[in-house]
C-alpha cells in the first residue's frame, strides 16, 4: 500500500511509521514487489517511480486550504493506490468532526467519487463510511498510536471501535477478493489471524524487511522513544463525556509538534495523547479522560487544558451512532 504523511488535523500513516527506526518508506519498485511477495504486505509512500507528482501536491493542499477538496482528494488517494497495481480495492471514507467531510452528504460524495473513478480504472473497489465525532482508537500521535497498534495486533483491544473497523475492512477485502465467500466466514478468518498471532507476525516481518527492526513487537521499548513528560487530562465535571471535537484533538497533536503547519516543518514522533477514553464513558470530576505525552512541561499543561474543553460532559448516557455508517 502507497500511502502519505499527516494533512490538515490528520496524522500520517508515513509519520507514524518513521517512528520506527531504520523503516524505509521509500524503497525501490524491486524491493516493493520483494517484500509484498515474501512477506504478503508493504506500507511505504510515493517515490520517484510511484505516484511522484503526488507528494508535492499533497504538501501544497496541506497550506493552500484545499485539503478537502473532492477531485484532489480522489486524484491523490487514487493515483497512490493505482501505482501500486491493485486488483482490489476498499476505501475508508470517514465522516464527522474529526474527518475532512462533516456530513454525510460530503461522505457520500467522496466515497462515490472514489468508487467510481477505481472501478472505470479497472479495479475492483468499494468504501465503507466510518464515524470520526472521537479518535478511533484511545491514542492520538505517532509513536502513540504505534504502540496501540501493537498493542492490538497482541489481542490486548478486543471490544473496540478499533477491533469493529479492522474486522469490517478486513472482511471487506476477503470478500472482494475471492478469499473468503461471505462475510461470516471472512470476519472468523480474521479474528482468527488476530488470535493465533499470525497478523502480529507479518506486520513485524514487513517491518524488518523495509529496514526496522526484527523484534519490534517483542521490545518496543528498545525502539520507540517517550516523551520525557506525561500529564493526565482531567474530566472537568460528573456525567458522561458525551461529545468531542475530534478535529481539535488533532489540531492539539500539532500544538505539541506531533504533525505539521508547513510542509518543512519537523515533527516530534514522541509526543501525542494516549489513554483516551470513549465518549459513552461515565466519569467524575478530576478522573482521567486522556494522558499527554509533551515533550515539555508547558507544552503538556497548555495542550491538556485545550483537550479537557475539547469533550462535553452531560448528564446522561448519549446516544452513540454506529462507527460503520454505510456502505458504497
Amino acid at each position: 500500500m502507497i500511502s502519505g504523511r499527516g494533512l490538515g488535523h490528520t496524522g500520517g500513516t508515513l509519520d507514524k511509521l518513521e517512528s520506527i527506526p531504520g523503516y524505509g518508506i521509500t524503497p525501490d519498485a524491486a524491493r516493493f514487489r520483494k517484500v509484498v511477495d515474501e512477506v504478503g504486505c508493504a506500507i511505504i509512500g510515493q517515490t520517484g517511480a510511484l505516484a511522484p507528482a503526488d507528494g508535492k501536491l499533497y504538501a501544497v493542499r496541506d497550506v493552500t486550504a484545499t485539503v478537502d477538496s473532492v477531485p484532489l482528494i480522489t486524484a491523490s488517494i487514487l493515483s497512490k493506490k493505482l501505482a501500486a497495481g491493485l486488483e482490489t480495492l476498499v476505501l475508508d471514507v470517514k465522516i464527522g468532526s474529526g474527518a475532512f467531510m462533516t456530513s454525510l452528504e460530503e461522505a457520500e460524495t467522496l466515497a462515490r467519487s472514489l468508487v467510481e473513478v477505481a472501478n472505470g480504472a479497472g479495479v475492483k473497489t468499494s468504501a465503507l463510511i466510518t464515524d470520526m465525532n472521537q479518535p478511533l482508537a484511545d491514542a492520538a500521535g505517532n509513536v502513540v498510536e504505534l504502540r496501540n497498534c501493537l498493542d492490538f495486533l497482541r489481542g490486548n483491544k478486543a471490544g473496540t471501535r478499533l477491533e469493529t473497523v479492522v474486522l469490517a475492512f478486513a472482511s471487506e477485502m476477503l470478500v472482494q477478493a475471492g478469499i473468503a465467500a461471505g462475510s461470516a466466514e471472512a470476519e472468523g478468518r480474521a479474528r482468527e489471524a488476530l488470535a493465533s498471532g499470525k497478523a502480529a507476525e507479518v506486520f513485524g516481518r514487513m517491518v524488518h524487511n523495509l529496514g526496522g527492526p526484527v523484534d519490534l513487537l517483542e521490545h518496543p521499548d528498545r525502539y520507540l522513544v517517550a516523551a520525557p513528560v506525561q500529564k493526565p487530562v482531567l474530566a472537568a465535571a460528573d456525567g458522561w463525556l458525551g461529545a468531542c471535537d475530534a478535529r481539535g484533538v488533532g489540531m492539539s497533536v500539532i500544538d505539541l509538534g506531533g504533525g505539521r503547519r508547513r510542509p518543512q516543518d519537523k515533527i516530534d514522533h514522541r509526543v501525542g495523547f494516549s489513554d483516551i477514553l470513549p465518549l459513552g464513558t461515565r466519569v467524575g470530576k478530576g478522573d482521567r479522560i486522556a494522558t499527554v505525552h509533551a515533550a515539555d512541561q508547558a507544552s503538556a499543561e497548555t495542550v491538556a487544558a485545550d483537550l479537557s474543553a475539547n469533550y462535553r460532559i452531560v448528564d446522561t448516557a448519549p446516544v452513540l451512532p454506529p462507527v460503520i455508517v454505510s456502505r458504497i
